[in-house]
Formats: C-alpha cells, sequence, structure tokens
C-alpha cells in the first residue's frame, strides 16, 4: 500500500530526511516516532505530496505520492489543523466534499455515518464555538470525506484531553480494522506501542531503528531479572526481608539460586522487567543515528 526508498529531503545545507526506507501494508497502523526536529512531520507531508523530496521514491496507494491523482485515494491529518469557524461541520464538510467531487447524496450518507461513528453531536454549531476535541473530531471526519484508502494521521490527539484522546486513539484502531492503512505520528509512546502493528523511530533524519515494538525492544532494549532470595548474596540489596539481585540473563538467575542454596537459603521471588517503548525512544534519541541508515 504504501513503498518509501531512499526518501530524502534538504533544506539548503540542512538534510532534514535522509535515505528513509519503509514499507506499509494494507490495515496496518504504522508509527513514525522520534524527538522534535527528527524528521517525522517532513516525511508525513512528502508521502502526502504536499512536500516535494529532494531526491528517492514514495508510492502511495499504487500512485506516486507526487501524482496529484494519489491525493483522492489519501485523507491527511495535519498537527495544526485550522478550520473555517465560521461554518458548521455539516457545511464544512459537505465543502470539502464537492472538492473532491464526491455526488451530495453519497456526501450527505458518509458525513452522517462518520459523525455518528465519532459521536459528534451539535452538527450545526458555529465551529469557531465548539471545543477543541469537537473541532478535531471535525478534522478526523474531513480526512475520510472522500472515502481514501490511506490515512496519514500527524499527532491526531494533540492536545485533548484524556477521555477525548482515549476515543480518538480507539477510532484509529478501529478504521485500522476496517481496512485502512493508517500512518500515525504522537509523542505519547502508550499510544503508539497500543496502537502500532509496525514502527519506524527517527532521529536527525535517519530511521535508527524499526519493527514491531516487540522486536525494537528484543533488539534495543536489556530485560533485566529482579531476582530476591532469602538470604544475601553476592550483588543483592536488602529489600523489605528479603535480598534482591538484578541480573540480565537466565543464567544469572540460575546462578543466583545456586548462591543463594550455598548460603542456606532460596530464591523467594523472580520478576521480569521489559524495558518501555519510551525507554528505548530515550536511549536512541541519544544516540547518533545509525551510518547503515545513510543512503
Amino acid at each position: 500500500m504504501i513503498e518509501v526508498f531512499n526518501l530524502r529531503k534538504e533544506y539548503g545545507d540542512f538534510t532534514a530526511v535522509e535515505g528513509s526506507r519503509f514499507s506499509v501494508s494494507e490495515g496496518e497502523v504504522f508509527g513514525v516516532i522520534g524527538p522534535n526536529g527528527a524528521g517525522k512531520t517532513t516525511t508525513l507531508k512528502m508521502l502526502s505530496g504536499l512536500i516535494e523530496p529532494t531526491s528517492g521514491t514514495s508510492r502511495v496507494a499504487g500512485y506516486d505520492a507526487r501524482d496529484p491523482e494519489m491525493r483522492t485515494k489519501l485523507g491527511f491529518l495535519p498537527e495544526e489543523s485550522p478550520l473555517y469557524e465560521d461554518m458548521t461541520p455539516l457545511s464544512y464538510l459537505s465543502f470539502f466534499a464537492d472538492l473532491y467531487d464526491v455526488p451530495p447524496e453519497t456526501a450527505d450518507e458518509r458525513i452522517d455515518r462518520t459523525l455518528d461513528r465519532l459521536e459528534l453531536d451539535h452538527r450545526d454549531r458555529r465551529l469557531g464555538d465548539m471545543s477543541k476535541g469537537m473541532r478535531r473530531k471535525v478534522a478526523i471526519a474531513r480526512s475520510l470525506v472522500n472515502d481514501p484508502a490511506v490515512l496519514v494521521y500527524d499527532e491526531p490527539a494533540s492536545g485533548l484531553d484524556p477521555l477525548t484522546t482515549n476515543y480518538i486513539i480507539g477510532f484509529t484502531r478501529d478504521l485500522a480494522a476496517s481496512g485502512k492503512t493508517v500512518v500515525f505520528s504522537a509523542h505519547n509512546l502508550f499510544h503508539v506501542e497500543s496502537i502500532c502493528d509496525r514502527l519506524v523511530v527517527m532521529n536527525e533524519g535517519c530511521i535508527v531503528a524499526r519493527g514491531s515494538v516487540e522486536d525494537i525492544r528484543e533488539e534495543h532494549g536489556r530485560t533485566e531479572y529482579h531476582v530476591s532470595t532469602s538470604v544475601a548474596v553476592d550483588g543483592a540489596v536488602a529489600e523489605n526481608g528479603t535480598y534482591r539481585r538484578v541480573v540480565g540473563s537466565m543464567d544469572a538467575v540460575d546462578e543466583t539460586r545456586e548462591l543463594a542454596a550455598a548460603a542456606g537459603g532460596e530464591v523467594v521471588d523472580i520478576r521480569t522487567h521489559a524495558p518501555s517503548l519510551e525507554d528505548i525512544f530515550l536511549d536512541l534519541s541519544r544516540d547518533a543515528p545509525d551510518a547503515e541508515e545513510r543512503p
């Protein structure tokens, strides 16, 4: 559904995106994450045909991303999405449906169905009088008015209250379940971890990690085992009447068990601590980009 090969964007002497390569399958939620200035939004805008790449190619729904026809297959939601405040949700969405040449009867049915799914009431209220969460729902509805195969969402829940945020994250997941392909960027890594099938981590314009959350955790994270014993053993610290030793492998867990037995005690608890996506993200963001990701 999406193919990106050696995508690069330069602004004068500054390289915003350098040699990005990835693919996204139909019905997949694909995350693009990274610190501010990593190249995420530039990448999403190149995918959406809003920015011309300096070099490289990207294909979306069978079209070159620079082909105007591609935009009929795409729904784009930028992080900041000002609306026409004097319009109502219905008039605003009808206006965009007309821009996409959606027949009026089809547009009316599609708009009503989408607003029902988004649980948006007050459809005749002026947009300028609506809450930020309600306006964001209208912007999401706008991205769906042409019934696109591919959705590119840049921070869809940015600045929203937790209840609205959770609703929009769930709605995005439902879109993928219905067959839409979603490229998704967010700073809240809990949401990324809960919604994305696969993702790439960007830093300084380069992709520094890719795969499922579990793939990235296995490759870049370090699982720790917290082993509690009834007696003191080498490397353990006293804690609540037991002794806790932190080790990095099952062999070391077995060694701890042997040390405890030799001291006349036993292992009373073992807990696995896997790194969160946020832990890995922070580590990767502190490191320089991997040279093999450079063209």
